[in-house]
């Protein structure tokens, strides 16, 4: 019998170790949030758009939807890679018919949240913009064009017996996303996961909530026009924390839970979770410029990793400056940082040089400020770098700029971060500028996925083992 939709082959056993994200084995031949206030505001709420043949979870609870997904997973996982691209290539144009109802929903979800007082830097963090809009759009496209990360052969080997063994990529099951703020996250996260095999509960914050409704609607109705199986994406809609205490106990049906948004919301589902985190800390990034580190680039290269964007969680933090190269660099930097209206705060050193930086505290180096403020610090050397970095930083992104080859390598094996930049922007340190296509986090995690979390990220592997009648002597 075929396997996902594929003709039967002779059992025949050529191995060979798939390339990267290239070639699939053939089958028998293997080779938290604000409360929903908006009445209480006066604010009208625009229903999602609704399609008589889809399944919007409305109804189900928390369990019964991750039943259903579990069941969704099943099917997902005998399904070929280019059935789940498919489905994914109709996204786009489900959210295009979906768009005035989408722009209606942010409108008003911002509204409530100005209305309930969250400040306007998060307000403008829930905008679903033009260039948003088209951004999601583009992600989707990009995702559902990548290779298949499922059937990939990873390893394999003929034992002197004869047995025929590979160890082959699989979906990893039902993944349980928790996220805060960013509509985006809502298209990113469902073709991440449908790309990779899984299934998914998506629980956005309820400030939100009617944006992440309408965008799920409509990736529902895509994937299930497409053939994709109910409960392949679902959305936990109920506001409140209840429904996601509910979710991170059902163990034995989700198998991996990703929180997405601040330190406290990542705390909170680790400490609550009785399934496995994939967990997303803080972004405390640093740049190191070593004594050659030319003064244009390195000053380009700060300001881009700082000032880009301010508020996400691969922008620099804490600029270290060698000893040897600060009286040419510091007031360089500080005049730079002037023109972006960038607050510095510096060492005992470097207030020294330049005596108007405020003063650091030691409360500066372990905090991710996400905004225009940055700490600086002289250090004496490399090792020195190395041991601050990896003494205060959250092991998310960190970079050197230098001229010497042999600096540059002992840094990226010295630093314990998830991604180490040489001469390049922490600003990419992501599943974009890595030829990823769209994430669902940066783990800061070292178990199973360390970095931009992409469709290849989410999946497992199974062994699968080749005889003729062998057995055990």
């Amino acid at each position: 019998m075929g396997h996902g939709g594929r003709e039967d082959h002779a059992l025949v056993f050529e191995f060979q170790v798939s390339p990267p994200l290239d070639t699939r084995h053939p089958t028998l031949d293997p080779v938290f949030s604000i409360d929903d206030t908006a009445a209480a505001h006066g604010v009208p709420r625009p229903g999602p758009v609704m399609d008589d043949n889809v399944n919007h979870d409305t109804q189900l609870t928390v369990r019964e939807m991750a039943q259903q997904a579990r069941a969704a997973a099943r099917t997902l996982a005998t399904l070929s890679g280019e059935a789940r691209a498919r489905a994914l290539a109709a996204m786009p144009a489900a959210l295009q018919e979906a768009k005035d109802a989408l722009m209606a929903a942010n409108q008003a979800d911002m509204a409530v949240a100005r209305a309930a007082g969250l400040a306007e830097p998060l307000v403008k963090r829930l905008a679903v913009t033009d260039k948003v809009f088209r951004y999601m759009q583009d992600r989707l496209e990009e995702v559902a064009a990548l290779p298949d990360p499922v059937g990939r052969t990873l390893e394999g080997q003929v034992r002197p017996n004869g047995l025929r063994v590979c160890r082959v990529s699989v979906p990893i099951g039902v993944i349980g996303i928790i996220y805060e703020s960013r509509p985006n996250v809502t298209t990113d996260a469902a073709a991440v996961c449908l790309k990779s095999g899984n299934a998914v509960i998506l629980r956005g914050g309820s400030e939100a909530l009617q944006t992440n409704q309408v965008l799920a609607d409509a990736m529902i109705a895509a994937t299930t026009a497409n053939g994709m199986p109910d409960g392949t994406i679902q959305m936990v809609r109920t506001p409140g924390h209840e429904a996601v205490r509910e979710l991170l106990h059902l163990e034995g049906l989700i198998d991996v839970i990703i929180p997405r948004g601040g330190k406290e919301l990542v705390r909170t589902v680790a400490a609550e979770s009785r399934i496995p985190v994939i967990k997303h800390f803080e972004g405390i990034c640093h740049l190191y410029l070593a004594p050659d580190a030319p003064t244009e680039m390195a000053v380009a290269l700060a300001v881009n990793s700082k000032c880009e964007r301010v508020e996400v969680c691969n922008a620099l933090e804490k600029l270290l400056i060698d000893a040897e190269c600060a009286p040419r660099l510091l007031p360089a930097v500080v005049q730079a940082f002037a023109a972006q209206k960038v607050e510095l705060r510096g060492c005992p050193r470097c207030r020294e040089l330049e005596p108007g930086l405020t003063s650091a505290t030691d409360e500066d180096w372990t905090t991710e400020y996400l905004a225009p403020i940055l700490t600086v610090k002289i250090v004496d050397g490399l090792d020195d770098a190395i041991r601050h970095i990896n003494t205060y930083g959250s092991g998310h992104t960190d970079g050197i700029v230098t001229q010497r080859l042999d600096w540059a390598e002992r840094f990226v094996a010295a630093v314990d971060s998830a991604s180490v930049m040489v001469n390049a922007s922490t600003r990419l340190s992501g599943g974009g500028d890595y030829g990823m296509g769209a994430v669902v986090g940066i783990s800061t995690d070292k178990l199973h996925a360390r970095g931009p979390v992409g469709p290849r990220e989410l999946t497992s592997y199974k062994w699968i083992a080749y005889g003729a009648g062998h057995l055990r002597g």
